[in-house]
């Protein structure tokens, strides 16, 4: 660990020798859809006062590129239902330094703003779809209308995005029989696709995590029965391990962090709608910015020795478990994506 005036190693690093050069920065913990394993289908969602401002989000955003943060990705809940979320877009995509600045989005709402978030300096767009059978998309989101999520994607295509990824969240008995109509899918529309094991974050009542989670070697061993699946050596920066059939630019990711941790490439913090930096998904290890950001609105010294000092507490790794009894209580929205 290093403080600002110290050019001979990175600034951000952690105890274990990790470079932390990525954040995803919650927009709101709010979303349009309900999502089975991602949140309660009644939620309380936190007040709007202890939100951060959007300019609070952008002078973070500065402080951390500062700290050499390369890649910012907006999250939520669902980024566009924050009003004026472009506006912090153009802001941050402002930044010199930054590398990237990408978003998850549910799609909902990209058919109105693809091109807008385009030109405001967005450089890469991730939009979770579980299904494309729209009784089933319903279902699963509780409220999604899936015709509206597959403008999204091609609105997206059209403004010029490159490697546009689906999230897809596999649960057996629910989605786990599409995974080879996602793969055709995104072969044929130039897309990537990450498959992803259940995160087994915030307490549930839909349905069993042990009985539905599917693992990735399981995922990946099916598709091999119709798909060429090449391992891909590049890296992304993020937890997918990425296969690539032959003749396609499309790459089939699979993220496990149950079956396959990826804890000691960890890159990344997040940071919760209500400015709470989260030093690790599967733990409470937190420090609130919020207050650091309120406390000193003209003086940014406070703010940066407070990220760099929370390096100390980032954890080894996360304890992800299928038990209910042992699952954390924060919901995936709450989290940051």
């Amino acid at each position: 660990m290093t403080h600002p005036d110290s050019p001979s190693s990175p600034v951000l690093e952690d105890r274990f020798g990790r470079t932390i050069d990525y954040v995803r920065l919650s927009v709101t913990d709010r979303c349009d859809f309900r999502c089975v394993y991602c949140m309660a289908e009644d939620m309380t969602f936190v007040p709007r006062a202890q939100v951060l401002t959007l300019e609070e989000m952008g002078r973070l955003a500065r402080v951390l590129v500062a700290l050499g943060v390369k890649r910012i990705r907006l999250t939520g809940g669902e980024p566009l239902v924050r009003k004026d979320v472009a506006h912090l877009v153009r802001d941050i995509g402002a930044i010199s330094g930054l590398r990237e600045l990408n978003l998850t989005t549910n799609g909902s709402r990209l058919d109105r703003f693809a091109s807008e978030l385009k030109a405001g300096g967005l450089d890469r767009i991730n939009i979770s779809l579980d299904s494309l059978n729209p009784d089933r998309f319903r279902e699963l989101t509780r409220t999604g209308d899936l015709a509206q999520v597959l403008r999204g994607i091609d609105a997206a295509r059209q403004a010029g995005f490159q490697r546009i990824k689906l999230n897809s969240v596999i649960l057996r008995g629910r989605n786990h029989d599409e995974v080879p109509a996602l793969a055709d899918f995104v072969l044929e529309k130039g897309l990537d696709i990450a498959f992803i094991e259940e995160m087994p974050l915030g307490q549930i009542t839909e349905h069993d995590r042990g009985l539905e989670f599917v693992s990735s070697e399981e995922l990946r061993d099916d598709l091999s029965q119709r798909l060429n699946l090449v391992p891909l050596a590049e890296k992304t920066g993020g937890p997918s391990r990425y296969w690539q059939v032959p003749g396609s630019d499309s790459r089939i990711g699979f993220i496990s962090p149950h079956s396959q941790n990826f804890c000691h490439l960890c890159n990344r913090v997040r940071i919760t709608a209500e400015g709470r930096m989260l030093l690790c998904l599967g733990h409470e290890h937190s420090v609130d910015l919020r207050a650091v950001l309120r406390a000193h609105p003209d003086d940014d010294t406070p703010l940066r020795n407070a990220i760099v000092d929370a390096m100390a507490i980032k954890p080894e790794r996360h304890d992800f478990t299928l038990d209910p009894g042992e699952q954390l209580v924060r919901f995936m929205n709450m989290t940051g994506g």
